[in-house]
């Protein structure tokens, strides 16, 4: 069992400004499948999101967008440091004394802000709203110091097509050297897990290679409309949150998405864990 508490670094000063004013290299556009807070318990998922981590530029800021917050109209979550929200429950107490102290990242918010509000699509602030454990789980595992400014934004809606927007507009932030990471489960249904047996389900597994053939073949429509297009689609996905942040992802990564790769693949407690680099 791990647990990861960082101290306050009070003698750590974060400037604001600091974050997208220098030059940077371009950084790639990620969707990962995040698990649940026991992750940090299982004997190879961490290591593979710390070796990924590793290869990466490193960012400015970091940009969240997790299948577990829904908001609308579009909110940005804190842009200095808060607890984290632990928006899970039945968990072993440890998992709830956790820590990820990042900095705030209020000129990235700020750039956010002039990039996506214009008339008729407002953009809020929830200066109280912490990282939820789809942002910071992972984060954890790659980015463990802490260090990296973070912002997490929510999804206003759950229609792809609308979250591909988003993320084309989100995608200037990418040369100003900030990471765009949507977060989710590139399969995930508890309910059909809790009915079955142990090892992989069809549904999950013809899911998964559809969807893996369907990002190398660059087929975006397909994907749009994976509820129909996918082999198990629905079931892969009843409730579709968990696949949504892959569409913030596309939308940013367009010029890119040949260079697109599976870099994390397999399967955890039944359900497909691949996650995706563009750039």
């Amino acid at each position: 069992m791990r647990v990861w508490i960082r101290p306050p670094a009070p003698h750590q000063v974060h400037e604001p400004g600091a974050v997208m004013t220098a030059v940077a290299e371009r950084m790639p556009a990620l969707y990962l499948s995040h698990g649940a807070p026991p992750l940090a318990d299982d004997p190879v998922w961490p290591g593979e999101l710390a070796a990924w981590s590793a290869t990466l530029p490193r960012p400015k800021a970091i940009l969240m967008v997790s299948a577990h917050w829904e908001e609308a109209p579009l909110a940005l979550g804190a842009t200095e440091p808060v607890p984290l929200t632990y928006d899970f429950w039945g968990f072993p107490e440890h998992y709830y004394r956790v820590r990820y102290d990042a900095p705030g990242a209020p000129e990235l918010a700020a750039s956010v802000r002039k990039l996506l509000r214009a008339p008729g699509t407002p953009v809020q602030d929830i200066p109280d709203r912490g990282l939820d454990h789809g942002a910071y789980v992972p984060l954890v595992e790659m980015f463990p110091e802490a260090d990296v400014p973070v912002l997490q934004i929510s999804m206003p809606t759950l229609d792809p097509r609308e979250l591909l927007k988003i993320g084309r507009k989100l995608a200037p932030l990418r040369d100003e050297g900030v990471l765009i990471i949507g977060s989710g489960f590139f399969t995930h249904n508890l309910a059909a897990l809790r009915h079955q047996g142990g090892g992989v389900p069809a549904w999950s597994s013809e899911f998964d290679d559809w969807g893996a053939r369907a990002l190398l073949a660059q087929d975006v429509d397909a994907l749009l409309d994976f509820e129909n297009k996918a082999p198990s689609g629905r079931l892969a996905h009843p409730r579709t949150e968990h696949f949504a942040p892959l569409f913030v992802t596309l939308g940013a990564s367009e010029g890119d998405l040949g260079e697109g790769r599976s870099v994390i693949d397999g399967f955890w407690m039944g359900m497909a864990k691949r996650s995706v680099q563009f750039g």
